[in-house]
């Protein structure tokens, strides 16, 4: 059987299927003679070739007439791939039009070829990126709405804290994911550009034909002509892969909330079950969270790629030696992780299992301590900060050194007694009625997805 080399064990895990028919060989080389296409359209409609070749040159620019691997061993050869796909184009058309062969790339350089191919592979992985954002987005928006009022311990340097709200937590992610998706917005019209400079930049070879021809090949695209070729101007490829760099980060805390929710001894949020899911291969009771890892693994992984886009941007002149070449895969790359984090997370937000019952045993772990702050506060109303705070730090240590309820212990100190009634310390040792203004934050976090989504 002929098999593609490639990590195909591990793509299903960590990569969206649709991201990497984007960022496949086939796909590669059908983006690149998309522009020869295009261009050879857009020359003609300028007068500059003849109407008659078009059809001769669009016939051949179809990636299924090409052998992936012999452009790949040309490749190594020539330095790029474009320069050994536009030998291949003309000798497709020269098969049918040997006339028609004379016009193909005129006037284009190979980086032409591949940033513009690269633009239009990366609008289509935006928009992959976008939709799932915005699903995500919605099924968060759900979820905060649903476990609103659902209190649970908050943690501070991993150790209890006063309590908040499920609803909050999953709010904050939904926050994060409204950003990126905003921020992807607005680096779309400097993404989305055509790449055209020739040679060196000037498209002498096109004459006065130059600005026409670069118009009418934008609008053949459906991109923008910017204000002047980019060749070792990188800094729209950097902007579009540090964003992707958030994005995963975000994810990444997502996930590694979740899979800290599913420790053993918090187990108050867990990622779906099915059938095999997060077993081990000897320990039968194990669940792990192994769409959470995808998340973390790609959060991991992402940074290290960004800063060779990063490191790769003072590039030399008017073309670049090493520097433009070190991109090639690096920001597919990076699309990729993002998709795949992105398929993983809809996947676990979905499908939360939630233990609110265990939430609230563990919110009484520390017997009443997580609510000290609730009592110091209205008690110092009464008998001045200072005072209150010594007061419930002494109660405090006395609760953990008899092991006994913080409630109890309250009710022994006469201190507090003579300022608090037993009605308002069972009021402040309750959770739910400190929980602040997580019910706000979690409105605000939804209604701002929904006027982005609208």
């Amino acid at each position: 059987m002929n098999q593609r080399p490639g990590n195909q064990l591990f793509d299903a895990y960590f990569t969206a299927r649709d991201m990497r028919e984007v960022f496949c060989d086939q796909g590669r080389v059908q983006a690149m003679l998309d522009f020869e296409a295009a261009l050879a359209r857009a020359e003609a409609r300028v007068g500059l070739i003849p109407q008659a070749a078009v059809a001769s040159i669009e016939a051949a620019c179809k990636a299924e007439h090409y052998d992936f691997a012999a452009l790949g061993e040309a490749i190594a050869t020539a330095g790029n791939s474009a320069i050994p796909l536009v030998k291949a184009l003309g000798k497709q058309i020269a098969k049918s039009d040997a006339e028609a062969e004379r016009y193909v790339h005129l006037g284009a350089t190979s980086q032409d070829v591949m940033d513009t191919g690269l633009v239009s592979q990366l609008r289509r992985a935006l928009q992959l990126i976008e939709a799932d954002l915005a699903q995500l987005g919605e099924t968060l928006a759900t979820q905060a709405k649903r476990y609103v009022v659902t209190p649970l311990a908050g943690r501070t340097w991993l150790q209890h804290a006063t309590p908040v709200t499920l609803g909050m937590k999953i709010a904050g992610w939904l926050g994060a994911v409204t950003r990126s998706r905003q921020r992807l917005l607005e680096l779309k019209p400097r993404l989305l550009v055509l790449q055209f400079g020739g040679a060196s930049g000037t498209l002498a070879a096109l004459g006065d034909q130059a600005m026409p021809i670069a118009e009418v090949l934008a609008a053949e695209l459906q991109l923008t002509l910017p204000e002047q070729p980019w060749h070792t101007q990188r800094d729209r490829l950097v902007e579009f892969g540090a964003v992707l760099g958030l994005i995963a980060g975000s994810l990444g805390k997502l996930g590694r909330d979740i899979s800290l929710l599913m420790q053993t001894e918090a187990g108050e949020v867990f990622e779906p079950s099915a059938p095999g899911k997060g077993g081990s291969s000897t320990m039968p009771h194990k669940r792990n969270p192994v769409g959470a890892a995808v998340l973390i693994g790609a959060a991991t992984r992402v940074p290290g790629l960004l800063s060779t886009l990063f490191s790769a941007m003072p590039q030399e002149h008017e073309r670049s030696l090493g520097l433009w070449h070190a991109e090639w895969e690096t920001l597919p790359e990076i699309c990729c992780l993002v998709s795949g984090s992105l398929q993983q997370a809809l996947l676990v937000v979905d499908g939360l299992e939630v233990d609110a019952m265990r939430m609230t045993r563990n919110l009484d772990l520390t017997q009443g301590l997580v609510l000290a702050e609730a009592v110091s506060i209205v008690l110092a109303q009464r008998v001045g900060r200072d005072t209150a705070h010594h007061l419930l730090e002494q109660c405090c240590k006395r609760a953990v050194a008899e092991q006994r309820h913080l409630r109890a212990v309250l009710g022994d100190e006469p201190q507090v007694t003579a300022e608090l009634s037993d009605a308002e310390l069972d009021h402040l040792l309750d959770p739910a009625h400190y929980l602040g203004q997580a019910h706000t934050w979690v409105e605000r976090a939804v209604a701002e997805h929904f006027a982005l989504t609208a």
